[in-house]
């Protein structure tokens, strides 16, 4: 497989995952990241969907990382 399509396949799906991951951890706190208006709970949501995508695609390169060391 192409690296590059490889690269950004890996990467998407990490963020995708992790959003939605932290999402639904955000909707067990009573956060709702889609709420109406710009309230406490809506915001806090939103942060933690958006920190959720980073640490997705942080797995997913360390991920990409480890198997390309272990092909050498």
């Amino acid at each position: 497989m192409n690296p590059l399509l490889l690269e950004g396949l890996t990467d998407a799906i990490g963020f995708v995952a992790g959003v939605l991951v932290a999402y639904g951890l955000a909707l067990v706190l009573g956060l709702d990241p889609m709420g109406q208006g710009y309230g406490a709970r809506t915001i806090a949501g939103l942060l933690m969907a958006g920190l959720g995508g980073g640490i997705g695609l942080h797995l997913a390169k360390r991920w990409r990382l480890n198997r390309r060391k272990t092909a050498e």
